[in-house]
């Protein structure tokens, strides 16, 4: 947030730092820096993780963060840590090199991430040995610059990522935007795949801050339905519809909002803010103007103020 660069007039820039100072009192987070004293009950017998240290016996923070409690767990959880792979991790990457049987990706880490030819499904969808020639037309299938989703399968002996894509939701991503965000910005849910169905948009949120809108791709047992129905309209098919291309523009934009403001990325929010520029008759490229950088702001402020009412008053 304080690497906002906006054109805000006097008044603009009164409304915007009222409404971050709002969040910060409606969402108060126990922040620490360095030689903070973090408070802890010594009855709890508790265990000093990340980004704590124990110093005449009080815990006291090694790092600049929030401070994180799980049972009897204290650590700092940084704000702008880099992404931290973990086993399972949903990823968007993008194609940077082909190598003898694997493929090289950028993914917003200290080192390339490598899918390698056996880990993922042949295009004609058979399970089988990887031949010689498969590894001739391994650019056939992914080439230089081509955007890819896949699975964080585990870590080489050198820290390298090593990557999967064994499923039919992963693969080659097309007729989208790719969007990159501080990795923080992005939690880790059970659901990282979101089909919009008003919007008619795929909407891939990966674990690495690198985030897809896209057209809708039909994966699975319908897609061979469908694939006659796509032979026969190849022509129409070439293209995305305006009203979809508008959506997913709509929707980016909603993000890079969302991403300069330093707000949690969730699917909900997107599309409230996407919906909100439409409700407001704000265009798309007005999105990215300072006005709705404001709305976006005092609009979250809030929400955040009626979910605490709620949890008030369910207690």
């Amino acid at each position: 947030m304080r690497d906002l660069q906006l054109s805000l007039n006097q008044t603009q820039r009164v409304r915007l730092e009222a409404a971050l100072d709002e969040l910060q009192t409606v969402a108060p987070a126990a922040a620490v820096t360095v030689a903070d004293t973090i408070p802890v009950n010594d009855e709890d017998n508790i265990l000093k993780g990340h980004g704590t240290s124990d110093q005449d016996g009080e815990v006291v923070a090694t790092l600049c963060g929030v401070v994180e409690r799980v049972n009897k767990l204290v650590y700092v959880r940084t704000l702008r840590a880099r992404y931290k792979p973990e086993v399972g991790d949903i990823i968007v990457g993008r194609v940077i090199e082909i190598a003898p049987k694997r493929w090289r990706l950028e993914i917003n880490f200290s080192q390339d991430a490598v899918l390698m030819l056996s880990s993922m499904n042949l295009p004609d969808g058979i399970q089988r040995r990887r031949t010689a020639v498969d590894e001739l037309n391994m650019r056939t299938i992914f080439e230089e610059n081509d955007v890819i989703c896949a699975e964080v399968r585990g870590f080489q002996h050198d820290g390298s990522l090593h990557l999967q894509a064994r499923s039919q939701k992963y693969g080659k991503l097309e007729r989208g935007q790719l969007l990159v965000v501080p990795a923080y910005l992005v939690k880790r849910r059970k659901q990282h795949f979101h089909h919009l169905e008003q919007y008619d948009v795929d909407l891939i949120l990966g674990c690495n801050g690198f985030i897809w809108v896209g057209e809708h791709v039909v994966v699975g047992e319908n897609a061979n339905m469908m694939e006659n129905k796509l032979n026969l309209s190849a022509e129409v098919e070439n293209f995305t519809p305006l009203e979809t291309r508008k959506h997913i523009c709509r929707l980016a934009n909603a993000v890079r909002v969302l991403s300069a403001l330093g707000f949690t990325l969730t699917v909900e929010l997107i599309i409230e803010t996407a919906e909100a520029s439409v409700s407001s008759n704000i265009e798309i490229n007005n999105m990215l103007g300072a006005e709705f950088y404001v709305q976006t702001a005092e609009r979250e402020v809030k929400r955040r103020a009626d979910l605490l009412r709620k949890k008030s008053g369910a207690r």
